[in-house]
């Protein structure tokens, strides 16, 4: 994605007083095809020299309604006509509580925060202070947030930096994090019940939590194997671990109960951000009441200055509301399964082995002729190049999945049938470009 003039003079300021121009490592592609974005509108993004997008990154995941939606930014006018952080509990963060509490099943109280970040820190920090206990064991190739408990083997780890697959080895992401932490993380290869249950076995009754994306949101959206989030639930309870689902890709998203609705498995604890706002910076946790009440005085200590302001929470207690009393998900679901469907018959036609793993809403792409069950097998099985070479084609001509393949494709309601239409007419000459070059 050359840069127009416009786009290219404004990249080149951001480089002269931000590290590589971006505020986020996750933004920054190369020198040459960074993306930047003067506005965005429904399912769309523009440059600054105009040029449109259809977006499928939608913020990494939290633009659930389309880009500059109306009800949202109605709710959000209104609450800072009164004021924005108080110090106090005021009205809407009340009122988001009730929404995630009515609409994701078990979920009987809740915390607010403003990023993933804080609240995958504070629901390890409840667990530890519920179960007296300090180990947390996580999976390879899952992502939750930049905090230095959890950067260990996420999705931007090098496989052969992991150990044997029976003896995994905590892989720090980060120059930075103190080497003593490692002792605090255990890992895990996803969807491997003999694995994990020798690991159980050994170190179960020290495991304070698990914590898991329901779906590996960083890892082309690889699913649970059937009864694998259910096997979870089951030693957990077993061992006396907290189980907590991160949930800040999949809450909202996937389904309006997010996975617990959707997998019929209840966790003690969930974490919530991204779709939840449509945007705007809020994040949850939410669980079991006897957990969520460790936060006391003396106990659990949680909180933050800017945690339930009138803009989060007005955005979120507007996005929730609207998803509760409209059929987002149905138009979600329908423009999505187009896509699914459509990418795999492209694929299928150019005779290029693949996968397609997911929900309609988040849904990842894996260029293999062998299915990957986990992270490592992600890692070696992809033709990750040539996923990059068909992204990349497509962004330069207006279509704007991530060029990571590890990275989902997100949908939002405005998207429409005509965006699928485009999409898929787009995917099949990046495939035919791509492929008539090698």
């Amino acid at each position: 994605m050359p840069h127009g003039q416009k786009s290219h003079e404004f990249y080149e300021r951001a480089r002269r007083v931000i590290p590589y121009g971006v505020n986020s490592n996750f933004r920054y592609w190369s020198d040459d095809t960074t993306p930047v974005v003067a506005r965005g509108q429904d399912g769309y993004v523009y440059d600054f020299d105009g040029k449109r997008y259809i977006d499928y990154r939608l913020g990494f995941g939290p633009i659930i309604l389309g880009h500059v939606d109306p009800y949202v930014i109605e709710r959000v006018i209104e609450a800072i006509h009164h004021g924005v952080t108080f110090a106090a509990t005021h009205e809407y963060e009340v009122r988001v509580a009730e929404h995630i509490i009515a609409t994701c099943p078990g979920v009987e109280m809740v915390r607010l925060t403003n990023t993933g970040t804080e609240c995958t820190m504070h629901a390890i920090r409840m667990a530890r202070g519920y179960t007296g206990r300090d180990i947390v064991l996580k999976f390879e190739g899952s992502y939750h947030g930049f905090q230095d408990y959890l950067l260990w083997s996420t999705a931007n780890g090098k496989v052969e930096g992991m150990g044997e697959r029976h003896k995994p080895v905590a892989y720090k992401q980060s120059l930075g994090i103190p080497e003593v932490l490692r002792d605090l993380v255990q890992l895990c290869p996803w969807n491997d019940v003999e694995i994990l249950g020798d690991i159980l076995k050994e170190k179960g009754e020290q495991i304070a939590a698990i914590i898991v994306e329901p779906i590996l949101g960083n890892a082309c959206a690889l699913m649970p194997q059937p009864g694998y989030l259910q096997f979870l639930r089951e030693q957990c309870d077993h061992y006396g671990i907290v189980l907590i689902f991160d949930e800040v890709k999949t809450g909202f998203r996937i389904a309006l109960g997010g996975a617990r609705e959707y997998f019929g498995v209840i966790p003690d604890l969930s974490t919530y951000a991204k779709a939840m706002g449509n945007g705007y910076p809020i994040a949850a946790i939410g669980g079991h009441r006897d957990i969520m009440m460790t936060i006391a005085p003396g106990k659990v200590a949680q909180g933050g200055t800017y945690t339930g302001n009138a803009v989060g929470t007005a955005a979120a207690d507007a996005t929730l509301e609207y998803m509760r009393t409209h059929d987002v998900f149905g138009k979600i679901n329908h423009v999505g399964t187009i896509l699914m469907k459509g990418i795999d018959e492209i694929l299928s036609r150019h005779a290029v082995p693949h996968y397609v793993f997911g929900t309609p809403g988040m849904f990842g792409i894996c260029l293999s002729d062998r299915r990957p069950r986990d992270f490592r097998e992600l890692s070696e099985f992809g033709d990750w190049e040539l996923y990059e070479e068909i992204a990349m084609h497509l962004v330069d001509n207006g279509v704007m999945p991530d060029p990571d393949g590890r990275e989902p494709w997100f949908l939002c309601s405005d998207h429409t049938e005509a965006d699928a239409d485009e999409t898929l007419q787009k995917y099949e000459d990046a495939v035919k470009h791509v492929l008539a070059k090698r």
